[in-house]
């Protein structure tokens, strides 16, 4: 049985079954706050690059403290080398945790780069932000999705691709906490019989899945919708991009419809933890099946090394 990690941002391994959030962490009480989410695979978290400069950026668009991604970096080392010394060739789901702290903080306490808090390790100066992750294991769903592809359904997301411009406080294209609706439209999906849902702007174009970014792929073309739709920036789908175009690939960003997916010689869902999940069917209708869709998995796999 996998043995989970806690590790704070100071790089402290804690028992992971104590408790170590206040109940008035605003984490728990407003999802004020953002996360990430990485992949441990043979020892090594990957893309952490990737996801350390999205972090910044999501904290940025919540006015939260610059993340120290230094000792992030160093955490996420730790953290990986912990869940492989206990769990041993098992792939990991690591969280990164970055929330406002207490509601109950001193006015105008701040997170500051020195005089870390070490009775806890979890804040900076006795205040501020609540920082940790944890590594538990890859739930079976990501190797069944991986190996046998998924079922989707288009749901409406609400907003029109000009939103996020238009209102930087919706934190469209942030990864924040607040992942209520998220996990509503999975649970609509399951409902539904399938297995996921991509999200239709009020225009009718593609944007994305609430876990994973939209991939159309035509003969050695990939194309996702752009960030400035309102999605959320893919980690893994920037690696793959740098690692098709060293293979010879041609990658664009352009806006996506319903129909230009019906039309795809494949579509794919990519995210940090399942990787590469191809997409059987959707609204009903059996999509094409490539000759060979290891060679996208196994590109996905080269990019993400």
């Amino acid at each position: 049985m996998a043995q989970p990690i806690l590790v704070t941002v100071d790089g402290a391994v804690l028992d992971p079954d104590v408790p170590i959030l206040h109940a008035d962490d605003l984490a728990a009480v407003r999802g004020d706050g953002v996360f990430e989410t990485l992949l441990v695979r043979s020892g090594t978290a990957r893309c952490v690059d990737l996801h350390l400069q999205r972090l910044t950026r999501s904290a940025r668009a919540l006015d939260l403290p610059e993340p120290d991604v230094e000792q992030w970096a160093e955490a996420i080392a730790i953290g990986a080398r912990v869940w492989t010394e206990k769990n041993e060739s098992a792939e990991g789901l690591m969280r990164l945790v970055y929330s406002r702290g207490r509601e109950s903080a001193p006015a105008g306490s701040e997170v500051k780069k020195a005089g870390k808090q070490k009775q806890t390790g979890l804040t900076r100066d006795g205040g501020g932000a609540t920082e940790y992750l944890t590594v538990g294991p890859v739930a079976e769903r990501a190797a069944h999705v991986r190996e046998h592809g998924v079922k989707v359904i288009t749901a409406a997301r609400g907003y029109s691709v000009d939103l996020a411009a238009a209102a930087p406080w919706q934190l469209l294209g942030a990864k924040t906490l607040s992942y209520a609706t998220n996990m509503a439209a999975l649970r609509y999906a399951a409902q539904q019989g399938v297995d996921d849902v991509i999200y239709t702007s009020s225009e009718g174009l593609v944007l994305e899945s609430p876990r994973s970014t939209v991939i159309l792929v035509e003969g050695e073309t990939l194309t996702t919708p752009p960030a400035e739709s309102g999605i959320l920036e893919g980690t893994t789908q920037q690696a793959l991009f740098a690692q098709a175009e060293k293979e010879g690939w041609e990658t664009k960003i352009a806006p996506l419809s319903p129909a230009d997916l019906v039309g795809a010689e494949a579509v794919w869902l990519l995210s940090s933890i399942t990787l590469a999940a191809r997409v059987t069917e959707l609204n009903g209708y059996t999509m094409s099946t490539p000759d060979r869709p290891q060679d996208f998995s196994a590109l996905v796999d080269r990019a993400i090394e």
